[in-house]
């Protein structure tokens, strides 16, 4: 069948502003977005521009908006997308534009790294791996589902009247290992999520569950860490 998309354009070093473009072809329903881009790119306009990499809903490199809703473009099927009129296919939201459809993160990773993303215990290693429960497991097993591809960030209204907002996805990140029973920074990081600019900018919107790829119940976790927060002697 045939499909047009109507594309995000912008090159800085010869645009004086943003413009969208039009192109039409013939595409299968049960296409991926991101091949149609691919298509786009090695057939019909190579000067487009866009992230992409594992094309397996891993990496999160192909996150943008599509049809005005923050999706993984390896994720989209063409069949699932109103082709009645132009697929309307736009950079994330709130991070600057660097080239077409790809925008500037660096914001977003510096939030993330603020919540040290990573599993601390200075403890002796024990013979073999340091254990836990099945219910233990449970506690974090959807949050370590983040794939950092910056869509549900990008979606938050908070975020966008806020650049000190850590935002859902750091949040989220730091849930992943307060609740990790395993490390042992749990203090400093709930001192570093209980602020104007942490947990309680979080005004349960659900924008970020409804943008998660990876269908990751944000606002619930997000609503965790303000009670731990609450109930923890900082």
């Amino acid at each position: 069948m045939k499909a047009t998309f109507k594309i995000f354009r912008y090159d800085p070093d010869k645009d004086k502003k943003p413009y969208y473009k039009e192109y039409t072809l013939d595409v299968e329903p049960n296409t991926v977005l991101l091949d149609v881009l691919n298509d786009i790119k090695w057939h019909y306009d190579g000067t487009l521009t866009f992230r992409r990499s594992c094309a397996h809903a891993i990496c999160g490199s192909c996150g943008m908006t599509i049809n005005g809703k923050n999706r993984l473009a390896c994720q989209t099927l063409i069949k699932d997308l109103d082709t009645s009129k132009p697929i309307k296919i736009e950079p994330l939201k709130s991070y600057p534009v660097i080239k077409d459809l790809v925008v500037d993160m660096n914001k977003f990773y510096e939030k993330m790294f603020k919540v040290k993303p990573y599993l601390v215990n200075d403890n002796p290693p024990p013979g073999r791996e340091f254990l836990q429960t099945p219910e233990e497991q449970k506690l974090i097993d959807e949050a370590y589902s983040c794939i950092w591809c910056g869509c549900c960030t990008s979606s938050c209204p908070s975020f966008w009247a806020d650049d000190d907002y850590l935002g859902p996805a750091a949040l989220l990140k730091a849930y992943r290992f307060i609740f990790d029973t395993r490390d042992t920074l749990t203090e400093e990081r709930l001192r570093i999520v209980n602020d104007a600019d942490g947990v309680w900018r979080c005004h349960v919107i659900f924008n970020c569950v409804e943008a998660c790829p990876k269908e990751i119940n944000i606002t619930e976790y997000i609503s965790r860490l303000k009670l731990k927060v609450v109930t923890s002697k900082l």
